[in-house]
């Protein structure tokens, strides 16, 4: 139970029942997480052209030209130092400025930036391809800022029966971005395959790469754009949250205003309890007070997040390269430039729309039923069983049984998102009080983008050349991190069905709530 001391302002908005506004917030912050997807995972469709455009050896003629193994991770990973800054940066200043006054600022960087990204030109390919990492760096920059404000804005919107849902709702957009990450870099290829036929590489290798495939790589990533220019005006409409104004800026009749206005509810502003709320909750985020109330959760969030993106992002950014083997797109000699931009983007869609997908919208169906402490711990341990499958067994099932090592590499993807990669998003924004909130969830989400480093530059390294002993040992390693985050998963706590004032103790009850053992 909640305690008595909690704000009628706040007691509304967790008892408040599902309206259109609950929706159309979900459709606003998920329309950012449509654009983040997209703009991160759709280059991985296009840097195999990059190679064939840019770095092509003509002391090589039987190989296509391939981006060297460090341009390679510097263009799929160049972004996710970007989203790292972003998430610091911009979840601090969500605790220190508001949420809405930075939230439209996010959406700006990207759509600045993604066409930039398409505008990347230069009289060499290393100017060509070090301006191209320029502006990635800095849409990766504005990505990092929808992590935390999203997650935190939906939490504080939320009521307390449905909050975990409708994050994951928000966070579910990730899996349609990346859908159409594969679908909008498939249908733009085949048009160019269409319009501008091509030898393969093995019957012509210099004809096989056709020019205007220069511009096709650069209209993939400008797409991006347009999804993140939609919303804009939208984002700009939304009230800060009523959480936020009564608790930090102290305003509780402003609260009361605004959520009665866009929830359709009748509020009283109870100014005398208000400072006695405040009074109790004053403690900085480097303090004792914190840590002997959140440290633990805090190392959780951070740890399991970490370990989470080590695994989630190396089997996205790799993928491209374990495609071939899984026979899902033809060898790099038998087909022209354009055509293995077509081959990749439609086993990326395949994959995503069968494995990827899914994972995400059973969180949204079930986080309220079976709990996001469970589903992190399932989804943890079901991962590290199948790629440990997948790396046993990868010769046999690459050279005799494609169709199983499809299914088995579609379930890692699917206990993915149907586990730690949609509650490591949702915990942080439920686990700390509202005035550090976005900031840990920065912190979480920062860590998390830091083990996608290690998949980008450190695990993407060990498929690019696809041997067989270097995947199987990548394969079996990310299997053992799997593991280490089901055990981490221990320092979480399950937080369905409470409020966010009872999970913090914010509402002075006496005691923090999320002290209770993990269930």
């Amino acid at each position: 139970m909640a305690s008595n001391n909690n704000l009628a302002v706040l007691e509304a908005l967790d008892t408040a029942r599902t309206q259109w506004y609950h929706v159309k917030a979900i459709v606003i912050a998920g329309m950012g997480f449509f654009t983040d997807a997209y703009d991160l995972f759709c280059i991985i469709a296009v840097s195999k052209l990059l190679g064939r455009l840019y770095y092509y050896d003509p002391d090589y003629p039987n190989k296509p030209g391939k981006l060297p193994h460090n341009i390679n991770n510097l263009v799929t990973g160049v972004a996710l130092f970007g989203t790292l800054s972003g998430q610091l940066v911009f979840g601090w200043l969500g605790d220190k400025l508001g949420r809405k006054k930075v939230y439209g600022i996010t959406l700006i960087v990207m759509v600045i930036c993604a066409i930039c990204s398409g505008l990347s030109f230069g009289s060499t390919p290393g100017t060509v391809i070090g301006t191209l990492c320029f502006f990635r760096f800095w849409l990766g920059f504005g990505i990092g800022g929808d992590y935390p404000l999203s997650a935190t804005i939906m939490s504080e919107y939320a009521n307390k029966k449905t909050r975990g849902a409708f994050i994951a709702a928000v966070f579910a957009m990730q899996g349609v971005g990346i859908i159409f990450a594969g679908l909008v870099s498939l249908i733009l290829s085949t048009i160019f395959l269409r319009r501008y036929p091509a030898p393969s590489f093995k019957e012509d290798p210099i004809f096989s790469t056709q020019p205007q495939a220069d511009y096709l790589w650069r209209i993939v990533l400008m797409f991006g754009a347009l999804p993140a220019l939609l919303t804009y005006y939208w984002r700009m409409k939304m009230p800060e949250t009523g959480r936020y104004t009564a608790i930090i800026e102290g305003n509780a009749k402003q609260a009361a205003a605004d959520m009665g206005r866009v929830l359709d509810i009748e509020l009283e502003t109870e100014i005398d309890k208000l400072s006695q709320f405040k009074a109790t909750n004053q403690y900085p985020l480097l303090s004792h007070e914190f840590y002997k109330r959140h440290g633990r959760h805090l190392i959780g969030t951070m740890t399991t997040w970490f370990l989470l993106d080590i695994a989630f992002y190396s089997q996205n950014l790799t993928q491209k390269d374990i495609f071939p083997a899984m026979g899902l797109t033809k060898k790099a000699p038998e087909i022209n430039a354009i055509e293995e931009v077509v081959e990749t983007s439609r086993a990326m869609f395949i994959v995503a729309l069968l494995g990827t997908f899914p994972g995400y919208w059973f969180t949204v169906l079930f986080i309220e039923k079976i709990g996001r402490f469970i589903i992190q711990l399932v989804g943890f341990f079901m991962m590290s069983i199948f790629m440990l499958i997948l790396g046993i067994k990868y010769q046999y099932l690459k050279d005799e049984n494609k169709l199983l090592f499809v299914v088995l590499y579609g379930l890692t993807f699917f206990f993915a998102n149907f586990g730690p990669n949609s509650t490591t998003f949702v915990l942080p924004a439920e686990l700390f009080p509202t005035r550090v909130r976005s900031t840990c969830h920065a912190l979480s989400a920062a860590s998390g983008k830091a083990g996608a480093m290690i998949g980008a530059f450190v695990v993407q390294s060990y498929t690019l050349d696809e041997k067989v002993s270097k995947i199987k040992l990548a394969l079996m390693v990310l299997a053992f991190t799997n593991m280490l985050g089901f055990c981490f998963t221990f320092l979480v706590p399950e937080t369905k069905g409470r409020s966010l004032e009872e999970i913090s103790g914010e509402d002075g009850g006496g005691h923090n709530e999320t002290q209770m053992a993990a269930r």
